[in-house]
């Protein structure tokens, strides 16, 4: 077989025909021939005796032609993609083949996707602001008495219940005087504005006493299980057990009971530095990413459609993958979340195609550049890895290629790069003081619970400056962590793969190129305990849906990244 032709189309798409020659197609007919005449009945023959030219003169000349179409098309494909010698992104498209008569062979036309022409603008001595945080005495008031909250003692309450005590209660519900199937439930704990239950359900206990009995009249949301969405119910409530957290004293003790520190004033002076270090990082992750815009919107590219789809299955399968691995399903989970399959695809193409232009860009700013990644780079990011995951190097090795390592270092120095070369501006200051403000608004209600807690808590004499590392862990804050692992977190995607046999004959158009989906699309705060299957809400109806909590790996840390 041959290259007939090679014509290029618009938006990077290669139109290839591929002759195959009358040998070589009268070899695949004659392997159908012996592949199907066992099934084939031909009167005053045997079955699979019959000649082919006879079983070709009763069924039609082309009967064996598509099957060996089936054949041959995975060596034509490989035959296209070798000598068109292209750039090529996703996998080869048949889109026409044309029999020849008389045994002459076929022309098989194939499309070819080829990594787009990348012209990059300015990416040196471009200029961005640079956000300027600064960290509160109430944020480190608010961490401090996050810590007195996890260290705090439980104790039975002599009084109404209030927000935040925990609760131990019997419900039954009834919707139209008749109770319903999940909806009763015995010794079932809950923390009062935990918002575990549907909405009213807690407040609507407030002042209750142990051993007093309560309806508890609401209406089920309208996005709630089908049959009982938007109806009225009556609770049945009885509390049994009424506890609150009494909180340790704030003093020299309590700092020595939770961290490496002897003195109160020395562990907040420790919680100013890490929290300023958290924030100079979300800084310099939005200067990156201000940087980055500059430089896509300057970019000059028709990014091929088969690259975004690729990048865009990638991410829906993460989510789908995740959302799965919690039992529920991905459509009830987008209903819960008030959301259309449609809209949400949308949402992501979105993103899916700011990750590919980013990698263009980066790709591209790296080739000008020159720069390469070294063997010794990737064995320091094996390394490196290796530690965080608490693996041996050689065993991440067999789960993520070399190859991806290179690529994913060549990007992250590219991005170095551009920052190297970048000119960061302060904030106008009406910014700085919003940075200001906002940093201050964002202290959560903790002091507001710490000052319910009257009651002394006995001190603690058990290990104290061994308690520094899990005290840093309980300190660092959901949000911080999230912030830290924006701002390191570089930039890759997969590498072109090679179409296997089926996925030739297939011609299934797909993309080799693949970034991680951006972080917040459906990586969320609960737990897995917490995420609600439609099967679990069935049986305990006054719970609310909660979002499933991303789950990492080595292998999906190192082989994707998120570009914001």
């Amino acid at each position: 077989m041959l290259i007939k032709s090679s014509e290029k189309k618009e938006k990077n798409i290669v139109e290839v025909i591929v002759e195959v020659d009358a040998e070589e197609f009268l070899t695949a007919v004659n392997e159908a021939f012996r592949k199907n005449r066992n099934q084939i009945a031909v009167p005053g023959f045997r079955k699979g005796k019959a000649p082919r030219k006879i079983i070709e003169r009763m069924y039609g000349a082309s009967v064996f032609h598509e099957e060996a179409l089936d054949l041959i098309l995975p060596s034509v494909l490989s035959h296209a993609v070798k000598e068109s010698d292209l750039n090529l992104v996703g996998y080869p498209s048949i889109t026409k083949v044309d029999i020849k008569e008389a045994e002459a062979g076929a022309d098989v036309t194939i499309e070819l996707s080829v990594y787009p022409e990348v012209n990059v603008g300015e990416y040196k001595g471009i200029t961005a602001i640079k956000p300027v945080y600064d960290v509160s005495d109430a944020e480190i008031d608010s961490e401090i008495a996050g810590i007195r909250l996890r260290n705090a003692r439980m104790e039975t309450a002599d009084r109404p219940a209030i927000n935040d005590d925990t609760t131990v209660i019997d419900f039954e519900g009834f919707v139209d005087g008749e109770p319903f199937e999940g909806g009763k439930g015995e010794d079932q704990e809950l923390v009062l504005g935990s918002g575990a239950f549907i909405p009213g359900f807690e407040e609507k206990m407030h002042g209750m006493v142990v051993g007093e009995e309560r309806d508890i009249d609401l209406v089920f949301p309208e996005n709630y299980v089908e049959n009982l969405a938007g109806k009225p119910v009556v609770f049945k409530v009885k509390l049994k057990e009424l506890r609150e957290k009494i909180l340790p004293d704030l003093d020299d003790e309590f700092a020595k009971d939770v961290s490496e520190f002897d003195t109160l004033e020395e562990y907040r002076a420790s919680i100013r530095e890490r929290l300023l270090e958290s924030k100079e990082a979300q800084a310099d992750a939005a200067f990156e990413n201000a940087l980055i815009e500059k430089v896509i919107d300057s970019m000059d590219a028709d990014v091929p459609e088969v690259m975004v789809d690729q990048q865009l299955e990638t991410a829906l399968e993460n989510f789908s993958s995740e959302v799965s691995s919690y039992g529920m399903d991905p459509g009830t989970y987008l209903q819960m979340m008030n959301t259309t399959p449609e809209a949400f695809r949308a949402n992501m193409r979105k993103t899916s195609e700011k990750q590919v232009r980013v990698i263009l860009a980066l790709e591209r700013i790296a080739e000008l550049e020159g720069i390469e990644a070294s063997d010794e780079d990737v064995e320091n990011e094996y390394a490196s890895a290796a530690e965080r995951y608490g693996m041996e190097p050689d065993d991440l090795k067999e789960s993520v290629e070399a190859d991806k390592i290179k690529r994913e270092v060549r990007l992250r120095n590219a991005i170095k790069l551009i920052k190297d070369n970048a000119t960061a501006e302060n904030p106008p200051e009406t910014d700085i003081s919003e940075n200001m403000a906002d940093s201050n608004d964002s202290v959560d209600d903790t002091d507001d619970k710490t000052e319910k807690a009257k009651k002394p808590s006995p001190k603690k004499s058990a290990a104290k400056k061994g308690a520094a590392r899990s005290d840093e862990e309980i300190v660092e804050s959901s949000e911080l962590n999230e912030l830290n692992a924006q701002s390191d977190a570089p930039v890759s995607d997969s590498d072109t793969e090679k179409p296997t046999e089926a996925q030739q004959k297939k011609a299934t158009t797909r993309s080799a190129s693949s970034v991680k989906k951006a972080q917040g699309d459906a990586a969320n705060e609960a737990s897995a305990e917490e995420a609600s299957t439609s099967s679990q809400t069935a049986k305990t109806p006054v719970r609310k849906p909660r979002k499933p909590k991303a789950e990492e790996s080595p292998k999906d840390d190192i082989e994707e990244k998120t570009v914001e």
